[in-house]
């Protein structure tokens, strides 16, 4: 640290090279994004009953997560990923939730995948995130987890990132799609969207803020709440009209609510 001349350096940990590294293979593949609001009243209102009835406030996350799932079941060629002249079409979806962890005092975001999220439901979801983000010491299994990693250059990291984003047994683990949420920690009540940078996944999920918006319904005047996202998809794998139908069938299962209705009555939250 030089203090005199007005600055400090600091060492760009092993965890941000990867970070780094990661975005950096990102920046190489040709994505398309769909920049939303959705209507999502319903489910808050849902939420805050759950929460008024159990004590328990439950994941805005899980929910996202839980509606992605059933719109990616109904187009498994979205599923996919691309190897050579070959598209790998993946029998179970499994999506990739971006949390925050500390790992040796630093923050980095981490992928948690939630495998066979087809077949699970809102609650289980919703668990397996809170377990996740309460634990913030164990480790998830991500590319954090791999400590000779830390030890290579970054152009050599680089590589591994592509040959992971082709390899199988990666791609099954951590899936070609993705959820991010950071957006949600702004300020209430602001209309925030993110473009992110998508390396690897066919479909990615930015979440935004959440903005209350002045609708009209039956002839009244009501006040709203919309969720702002940015879905992005990978323009090799995904053309802009069944891009804009999958958006179209996502919205509709976040705006109506129905897979936490179905969920909530067969689990109770304790």
């Amino acid at each position: 640290m030089n203090i005199k001349q007005g600055y400090r350096i600091v060492p760009f940990t092993a965890n941000r090279r990867m970070v780094a590294a990661s975005t950096s293979v990102g920046r190489e593949q040709s994505n398309i994004h769909a920049i939303i609001e959705v209507d999502i009243t319903k489910p808050r209102q849902r939420f805050s009953d759950i929460k008024e009835r159990t004590g328990e406030r439950p994941s805005l996350t899980a929910y996202i997560t839980a509606c992605l799932a059933k719109t990616m079941t109904e187009n498994p060629t979205f599923n996919a990923f691309r190897k050579g002249r070959n598209l790998i079409i993946l029998d179970d979806v499994t999506i990739s939730v971006l949390v925050e962890r500390e790992i040796k005092g630093e923050i980095i975001p981490e992928n948690l995948g939630i495998r066979a999220a087809q077949s699970k439901t809102y609650r289980q979801i919703h668990e397996e995130i809170r377990a996740a983000q309460g634990h913030p010491s164990d480790g998830l299994g991500g590319l954090s987890g791999i400590t000779w990693l830390r030890f290579i250059p970054g152009f050599l990291f680089r590589i591994f990132v592509k040959v992971a984003s082709k390899n199988i047994g990666m791609m099954k683990r951590y899936g070609a799609v993705g959820v991010t949420a950071v957006g949600m920690f702004g300020n209430r009540n602001q209309a925030v969207w993110l473009v992110p940078i998508v390396g690897g996944a066919t479909v990615g999920v930015a979440v935004g803020g959440i903005v209350e918006r002045p609708c009209v319904i039956n002839g009244q005047l009501e006040s709203h709440e919309h969720l702002c996202l940015t879905i992005t998809f990978n323009h090799d794998i995904v053309d802009g009209a069944p891009a804009a139908r999958f958006v179209k069938r996502f919205s509709e299962l976040l705006m109506n609510g129905e897979s936490l209705v179905e969920d909530t009555r067969k689990i109770s939250f304790h």
